[in-house]
């Protein structure tokens, strides 16, 4: 067994010779390539174990890969600084100006996308002789339904799409993960309990002590930080200031059972807007935001690359192919569904981009935070676990290679072609 040091040396150096390899010669964008090379070590290391079977290599690296608690590292570790770094970068005039639609995408249309899933799945399901209790359905579209904003931010870095429609893909992906993590838990409690004690009532309260309460203490931790900073000038200590900000208040609000992502990306925009306006120097600025911009490119780099070597620990069976390739159409046509109606809605009083619906469910990517809630199921649910499991891993590849790679060409010809 490896010790924590050994354990992230390993990942550095393997994120470092992947990163490499991919900028000399794959040349695909730099968090494909990463999941891609991932993946692929991750099969080949399979097939030789299947071929020559006890090879060291794959035991090694498979026991290494397994003290990974992936849940733990996205939920707890890495998503809370990719949030703050992403929501640095947010324009809150622009935010303000979007945000009706942002709101409707992230409550409405995540709740939309999680029951057309959950009924999609469940019939499916029942068609192909594999029965799924419809509350186990109903968890796996909680936890695929938001999408996820650390996919979806690196996506949107290269290509140029209208400011509006940057800014409502910017918003929905920051802000209903926090919706979509609640929306799981409650999910996950009334499945294991057959629905006890969980109203709509109940459910409405939770959603608004956690994504309201989590609002609020970014905000206040985020005034608190910005008056610190506004007394000084000092790069450095202004710099540990903004870290600070983020582990603080992300664990104070996991302990306080309200919305860390949610309060780290109120902060992360506080931050970003006022306190670079009034609270940093020129130089102070360019040493903050350069920071996180390099925490944001390398976390983000061992992310996707977890995503990859995953492979090497999740039990796959070939009798449940049939789930995740049921579940990629299922869950895009979710994503336009969602899309469709808040748009259609909205569409008499806010202006819209053309070809806004086809952009928004092309550019529904998932990514780590889906396959961390699927991880974090109960080892007892046996088969239900297995198909969320399945079904989750086979959106999140479908929609990082597939539509990451193509998205480019979808915003241009939606955008373009109108």
């Amino acid at each position: 067994m490896l010790s924590l040091f050994e354990l992230l040396a390993s990942l550095l150096v393997l994120t470092a010779v992947f990163g490499w390899v991919n900028h000399r010669f794959l040349r695909l964008p730099a968090n494909i390539g990463m999941l891609v090379m991932g993946l692929g070590a991750s099969l080949l290391l399979v097939g030789v174990e299947l071929a020559f079977p006890r090879t060291p290599l794959y035991a090694a690296l498979t026991g290494a890969v397994g003290q990974i608690d992936f849940y733990e590292a996205v939920m707890h570790g890495m998503l809370g600084f990719l949030l703050f770094a992403g929501a640095l970068h947010v324009d809150l005039a622009d935010l303000r100006q979007r945000a009706a639609t942002i709101g409707i995408l992230a409550s409405a249309g995540v709740v939309l996308s999680m029951f057309v899933v959950a009924a999609g799945l469940w019939t499916i399901g029942g068609f192909l002789g594999l029965p799924l209790p419809f509350a186990w359905c109903v968890v796996f579209g909680a936890l695929i339904a938001p999408t996820d904003p650390v996919a979806v931010l690196s996506t949107l870095r290269q290509v140029a799409v209208p400011r509006s429609l940057r800014t409502d893909m910017t918003g929905e992906a920051l802000f209903n993960d926090g919706v979509g993590v609640v929306l799981f838990t409650v999910a996950v409690a009334a499945a294991v309990q057959e629905g006890e004690g969980f109203g709509a009532v109940a459910i409405g309260r939770l959603l608004l002590f956690e994504a309201g309460g989590g609002a609020l203490l970014g905000l206040a931790a985020g005034y608190l930080a910005f008056l610190a900073m506004r007394a000084i000038d000092d790069y450095a200590v202004e710099t540990l200031i903004s870290i600070a900000l983020v582990t603080g208040t992300y664990a104070l609000a996991t302990r306080l059972h309200m919305s860390g992502p949610i309060a780290v990306v109120v902060a992360g925009v506080l931050m970003g807007n006022r306190g670079a306006d009034r609270g940093m120097s020129d130089q102070t600025r360019r040493y903050v935001f350069g920071f996180w911009t390099l925490v944001d490119e390398i976390l983000n780099a061992v992310l996707f690359l977890l995503i990859g070597l995953e492979v090497l620990v999740l039990a796959f069976a070939p009798e449940l192919a049939w789930v995740g390739l049921a579940s990629i159409p299922l869950v895009l046509f979710a994503r336009f569904l969602a899309v469709m109606v808040p748009v259609t809605v909205l569409s008499r009083r806010q202006h819209f981009t053309p070809g806004t619906v086809p952009v928004l469910t092309w550019g529904g990517i998932r990514g780590g935070i889906s396959i961390a809630l699927a991880l974090s199921l109960p080892e007892g649910e046996g088969p239900a676990r297995a198909a969320i499991l399945h079904a989750t891993y086979a959106v999140v590849l479908f929609t990082v290679i597939v539509q990451g790679l193509s998205f480019a060409w979808v915003a241009r010809r939606a955008v373009v072609a109108r």
